[in-house]
């Protein structure tokens, strides 16, 4: 067993122990009540899910194993002493509980470059789909075709003692997070360059390779592109992609069904397809109002509009956090340090200012604050990735990070399948009155 993930089994074997102990011996602990509030609006705020790699505080923003975004840009190994950490490193910290050393970092680096070879029939789906098809259609088609390649399926069919499920679970999570950065590179190029392309190069890092497999070398764009695929790399359990992968998952489905289920969530406008709607609305106020240079009034004016017919400002709001977005504040910090006077910079901050107060006007938006959404786009804009249909790819590159090291944790947890009671509508309302009513 390869070092890496015989550390993962070492640390991830006692919790497992302890999860098997506290289903043996506590299963009636009552957590709390359930309201019907809670049932009618999205389950929001009941614990239901077991996930260790993240958590979303409502006033912290998100933890990985504990740490803040800016505890990760400070203590996780870098390339370069005053670039941004490689998310490898993150990995390796959702799937061990520590901050690797520099060594421990690379040393997995170099393993996702050895698992990185991908199928051929891969590219023959991709290639095999209309190139009017959306990014994500082509994304989501060709993580489902690796699925022949499951170790997982391969060990199940073989008849493999359930104890060691993880095992071949994590083959198949490792192979896929390795091979990510080629496909998402491939559909970028084919879509938006003619098909010309890129060789990738082993001697980079996971998310500088996928920079220079899209067509982009410099060093200030690889900064970006670690910055980027660590502040989306999970987002606790809760949200529609990391459950959607533990659910399917709890069905015992190879990792390849699982991520690609996952993708079809976070292809939603209320998940993942969030961040390219954020560019496509600042367009059509730079379009209505004739100007890419409007005054906070013009701003103003138009995001009230905005809400008048019945819309969202996309970017800003959340489900949870009540406070601006820490992985918005990374990234305009990013854009502070190393973007002077761009246009769509300027406009993202623009509506930071504009935007929050608009909001807490309105006495039902709990949360007027920006998210992750409302300054990535403008980034990636700047840095001459202006194909916004694609960003929602670079976002779920990213996101197989947390996700799927989530996964791994389930199978050597040895988590049952997920199956919630259901009622009809009538039942609830029984519940809520004390009568029944026909069923809808």
């Amino acid at each position: 067993m390869e070092y890496i993930k015989y550390r993962f089994y070492q640390k991830a074997n006692k919790c497992a122990k302890e999860f098997q102990r506290l289903k043996k011996d506590h299963a009636d602990v009552v957590l709390g009540e359930v309201k019907l509030g809670q049932v009618l609006t999205g389950m929001k705020g009941i614990p239901l899910l077991v996930t260790d790699t993240s958590k979303l505080d409502p006033e912290e923003g998100i933890r990985f194993k504990g740490y803040t975004i800016p505890e990760l840009q400070e203590k996780l190994p870098k390339i370069n002493p005053e670039g941004e950490p490689i998310p490898e490193g993150l990995l390796y910290l959702m799937l061990i509980g520590e901050i690797p050393s520099q060594e421990d970092a690379l040393n997995l680096s170099r393993d996702l470059a050895t698992r990185a070879h991908v199928p051929q029939h891969t590219f023959d789906v991709i290639d095999a789909m209309p190139k009017t098809s959306k990014p994500m259609t082509q994304f989501s088609a060709a993580i489902l075709s690796m699925a022949t390649e499951s170790t997982f399926q391969k060990a199940y069919r073989a008849g493999v003692n359930k104890k060691y499920f993880w095992d071949a679970t994590y083959e198949d999570v490792m192979n896929l997070i390795a091979r990510l950065p080629r496909i998402a590179a491939y559909i970028y190029r084919r879509q938006f360059h003619n098909g010309d392309h890129i060789e990738p190069n082993p001697r980079l890092d996971w998310a500088g390779n996928l920079a220079h497999m899209m067509g982009f070398d410099s060093e200030d764009i690889r900064r970006l592109f670690r910055l980027y695929m660590i502040i989306h790399a999970d987002h606790e359990g809760g949200n529609v992609s990391a459950h959607t992968a533990h659910l399917v998952g709890s069905a015992l489905s190879n990792p390849y069904y699982c991520y690609a289920a996952a993708m079809t969530g976070l292809a939603g406008p209320l998940h993942g397809l969030a961040n390219q709607d954020v560019i496509f609305w600042i367009f059509e106020m730079i379009e209505e109002l004739d100007t890419d240079t409007p005054t906070d009034e013009q701003v103003a004016e138009y995001c009230k509009h905005t809400l008048e017919s019945g819309r969202v400002i996309p970017g800003y709001g959340h489900a949870v956090l009540r406070k601006t977005d820490p992985r918005f504040t990374a990234q305009q910090e990013f854009a502070n340090k190393y973007i002077k006077d761009d246009k769509m910079i300027n406009l993202a901050n623009q509506l930071y200012r504009v935007v929050p107060p608009i909001l807490g006007s309105v006495g039902k938006i709990k949360n007027p604050w920006p998210n992750v959404d409302a300054y990535s786009g403008s980034l990636l804009y700047h840095y001459g990735i202006k194909e916004y249909t694609f960003y929602t790819v670079m976002f779920g590159v990213s996101r197989a990070l947390g996700v799927l090291a989530s996964l791994v944790n389930d199978r050597i947890y040895g988590m049952p399948i997920e199956r919630p009671t259901s009622h009809p509508l009538s039942w609830f309302k029984e519940q809520a009155e004390g009568k029944g009513t026909e069923n809808c």
